[in-house]
């Protein structure tokens, strides 16, 4: 485990910023390293020795792959090792349990011991991240890093290491040696934290309090209501995490991409996916589909290459049946676009476009909520044909009704959009201000009176 929140928020960060604005800029990689590996290791320092490998074997690659990059053979054969290795890292952390399972199943004679293998916090990431350096110095894309502790701190950034977003080395090679941190930046930076944090813990955690309390409540209402309350959960759970990368990233003069663009207010399965987890499906996009052909051999090689593209997508989510059956089904949808929906949503009012993605994007997200099967085909009994709302269930949802209105009016742009419309006026710079302050307050005042607060996303 990584350091408690309040831990964090009062000793390791203020600390952290304050020697890092102290540090002369030539130490300031190094220092970051340090404290990277510090926040990884603190509760499984074991991990830090696969976080190291990780590390230096693709410092390695890069610096192999630049040095016969007029090698054409060998350069792709380093490509290929570095990729196997890496991804044989994941495979074996991540899926060896399910891959048993598996055949435990198939072969039952066989009997073979699950070998029980914890996961790594944040292997997913930082493992995609480090194949994304490879990728882009083989491609030409993004210079070599010279400097294994620039590189290191790239791929160890505290920030953003343990959910992401996934950030391509391309997008910030620049900014590993060259960053300039400014005030502004700095101010911009912390309130996007505490709003990332205000998301989180304020929105997502009671979200997700109301799940728990509807899920298995078995009514017809109780179910939709509490799989509306999940799929706010996820999105101010992992927008929230976002925002606080990215917020935590300015601080320290870093420029993180969005990962984010208000999903729900999508009018289709495909817009959805350009507004959700940017840098996952961009990652999948340009390291997978593309090189598969993307939509340049044909139709039925388009669709071959979605329907292995979200199978990954489902699997890269977790070793579960329930995942696989999640990236099956978006692709299904996606396929079904591509084919003939989009041109019929095209004709159709722009309110039923709505109500049909969020139809769907409910269904998905109740797949994604349940890895035992048996559990998720009575749920979605439940949804269809439970019973009538309880007196719990009625309770549950006039009490949680007010915060769930509030987390639907924040899914969607209209706060932004008066910011952006009034932001000029200095009464909303003042007010900024006060709002931040007093969600700080609030955040901490419920991380010390809370138990609940999960974080979705470690798990990947």
């Amino acid at each position: 485990m990584v350091f408690s929140s309040n831990i964090f928020l009062f000793f390791y960060l203020p600390l952290v910023l304050g020697i890092y604005y102290i540090a002369p800029r030539q130490f300031r990689n190094g220092f970051l390293f340090v404290v990277n590996l510090i926040f990884y290791g603190w509760g499984e320092p074991v991990f830090l020795f696969l976080m190291l490998f990780s590390i230096f074997s693709n410092y390695l690659y890069g610096m192999l792959i630049h040095r016969y990059r007029h090698n054409l053979k060998a350069k792709r054969g380093i490509l290929v090792a570095s990729v196997i290795i890496n991804l044989g890292q994941l495979a074996f952390f991540k899926y060896a349990d399910f891959i048993v399972s598996i055949v435990n199943s198939l072969f039952p004679f066989m009997a073979m011991a699950q070998p029980m293998i914890p996961l790594p916090i944040g292997i997913s990431f930082y493992i995609f991240q480090t194949m994304s350096y490879t990728i882009d110095v083989y491609r030409e894309d993004a210079p070599v890093q010279r400097n294994v502790i620039a590189f290191g701190t790239y791929v160890a950034l505290f920030p953003q290491l343990i959910a992401g977003p996934i950030v391509r080395y391309r997008d910030v090679a620049e900014q590993m040696e060259g960053r300039r941190e400014t005030v502004s930046m700095f101010a911009d930076g912390t309130r996007r934290f505490i709003c990332g944090m205000a998301k989180k813990i304020l929105l997502a955690n009671q979200m997700g309090l109301m799940w728990e309390l509807l899920k298995t409540e078995g009514s017809v209402i109780g179910a939709w209501m509490g799989l509306i309350a999940y799929a706010l959960q996820i999105y101010f759970d992992f927008s929230g995490y976002s925002d606080m990368a990215i917020g935590l990233g300015k601080m320290l003069g870093f420029t993180f991409l969005e990962n984010f663009n208000y999903p729900y207010i999508s009018r289709s399965i495909t817009e959805f996916w350009r507004r959700w987890h940017i840098s996952l499906s961009t990652w999948f996009r340009e390291y997978v589909y593309i090189p598969l052909g993307g939509n340049r051999k044909g139709l039925k090689r388009q669709l071959l290459n979605l329907l292995i593209v979200w199978s990954l997508t489902g699997l890269w989510h977790g070793a579960s049946w329930n995942f696989l059956f999640w990236g099956l089904y978006f692709a299904l949808l996606l396929m079904a676009e591509k084919l003939f929906l989009l041109r019929l949503l095209q004709k159709l009012p722009k309110v039923i476009c709505h109500l049909y993605a969020i139809l769907f994007i409910l269904l998905g997200w109740a797949l994604f909520a349940f890895d035992d099967l048996a559990l998720l085909k009575n749920f979605f009994g439940t949804l269809f044909m439970g019973g009538a709302l309880t007196e719990v269930g009625k309770v549950t949802i006039l009490s949680y009704l007010p915060l769930m209105i509030i987390a639907l009016i924040s899914s969607t742009p209209l706060v932004k959009g008066l910011y952006d419309r009034w932001k000029e006026h200095p009464l909303v710079g003042y007010g900024c201000i006060l709002l931040s302050a007093a969600a700080l307050v609030l955040c901490v005042a419920a991380l010390a009176g809370d138990s609940y607060n999960p974080f979705i996303y470690f798990r990947f």
